[in-house]
């Protein structure tokens, strides 16, 4: 890991540090543009192809069934089912939360509007596998889509080497009262929520994070359908003071390393000290991790900042704008109002990022790559369309009417002014 001194850094620099840029973007591009269309053209026969070929796994059909869900799910052991049942029941319980009936607002006298929320009716949530299987994020997608209302939710999650999937995406999946997984990942199952196949419906919007592929998909697909937000590798940014526990630290910094080599864990730190025992804890700790290489990758590619006050620090996280913020520090209730940029914020020592990735309540499906200066991370408003209402009463009419007409001819749009006129005509008793 490298270590930076705040000082010595130009705006320039503290730019590139803070872009993400990859060498080969350009190329994943290439590919998942050539799989995208693959995918509109062939339709099944691609998806069996590039399960074989991406997978390694020869697929005689493309998804699970209930029955099949249920026969997998009962070979889960007794204590990951208890952990995933308490995990779902905080995650319901924070985003059941999250619906609001709105106010209707009477702007002027006899003129009401409103907001009413519908449920996005059909919905595909890409549940990442790779090298690791990730039944959080089924809770996390799922449970709000289920709450919003979504009356058709499509998953798709890679298939594993015997062309099933694993018994904790199978309990997820019959608990939530989810009858199928798809068997398909990576830009493939992107595609084919996108436009559709022989087997897998079309959606109107793609949720779930996933490797650059999955990332660089969701971006090109947009113009057929929408998605929840870029999520790409994972990050966290620590800011630590001299009150920061470097075990902790070091901790946090290697769970988000393990999720991929080419994940970032950055250390903005006011103390040197901090900085150099956070990376003797490093040392300690990666070697006990059975993910150990990937996490070593990651720390590789990431760096630690020494700055002069949490100011200072508070400035080059909002630049960086990171997934997971946690504040690693003692005032941490007045740094909170210069939070401008975080997907998911984790406040104190005793906070680990962790509790958010699993079961505190909050969404882990979150803005990487500097996106959180623009989006905001998956919730029951994401499966929400807002509908704008508003009624006009004879009393409304007569006292908008006048503005309209004004505004209208304004613009040239006399048929805009006549909608107006001709009811106030009536109103008013004039032919």
């Amino acid at each position: 890991m490298k270590i930076y001194n705040y000082t010595d850094l130009s705006q320039s620099k503290i730019k590139e540090l803070c872009s993400r840029q990859i060498e080969d973007d350009k190329l994943v591009e290439e590919r998942v543009e050539d799989i995208i269309k693959t995918v509109k053209i062939d339709g099944d026969k691609a998806l069996f192809n590039f399960a074989k070929a991406f997978d390694k796994v020869e697929l005689y059909k493309l998804f699970l069934d209930a029955e099949e869900l249920k026969t997998i799910a009962s070979t889960i052991p007794d204590y990951a089912k208890k952990a995933i049942e308490t995990a779902y029941q905080n995650i319901k319980a924070f985003h059941e939360s999250q619906l609001k009936t709105e106010d209707k607002v009477e702007t002027m006298p006899g003129v009401i509007c409103w907001r009413e929320s519908r449920a996005i009716e059909k919905v595909g949530l890409y549940i990442p596998g790779g090298t690791a299987v990730l039944p959080s994020t089924f809770l996390m997608l799922a449970t709000p889509a289920l709450i919003a209302g979504s009356k058709e939710i499509i998953v798709c999650s890679p298939p594993q080497s015997d062309g099933k999937t694993n018994c904790y995406l199978a309990y997820c999946a019959v608990l939530l009262g989810i009858d199928k997984i798809y068997l398909i990942g990576g830009a493939q199952a992107i595609a084919a929520m996108a436009f559709g196949t022989q087997t897998v419906p079309q959606v109107y919007k793609i949720f779930g994070p996933g490797n650059r592929y999955v990332t660089t998909a969701k971006t090109m697909v947009q113009n057929k359908v929408a998605i929840d937000m870029p999520a790409g590798p994972s990050e966290v940014l620590i800011i630590a003071d001299e009150t920061a526990n470097p075990s902790y630290v070091a901790a946090d910094l290697l769970a988000q390393a393990e999720h991929g080599s080419d994940s970032q864990a950055i250390l903005v730190a006011t103390s040197n000290e901090i900085i150099a025992e956070t990376l003797q804890e490093i040392e300690l700790q990666i070697k006990r991790l059975p993910r150990a290489e990937i996490a070593a990758k990651a720390i590789s590619n990431s760096y630690a900042v020494l700055v002069s006050d949490l100011e200072t620090a508070m400035s080059y996280s909002n630049e960086y704008a990171p997934e997971h913020l946690i504040l690693a520090t003692e005032s941490n209730e007045s740094l909170i109002p210069k939070i401008v940029n975080a997907g998911s914020v984790f406040l104190g020592n005793l906070t680990p990022e962790s509790a958010g990735d699993y079961a505190s309540g909050t969404n882990h499906t979150l803005p990487t790559s500097g996106f959180a200066k623009a989006y905001s991370g998956v919730s029951t408003d994401a499966f929400l369309k807002k509908i704008t209402f508003q009624h006009l009463t004879q009393e409304g009419l007569n006292n908008i009417g006048s503005t309209v007409e004004i505004l209208a001819a304004s613009e040239g749009l006399q048929a805009h002014k006549n909608a107006v006129t001709i009811r106030l005509n009536t109103v008013k008793g004039l032919k």
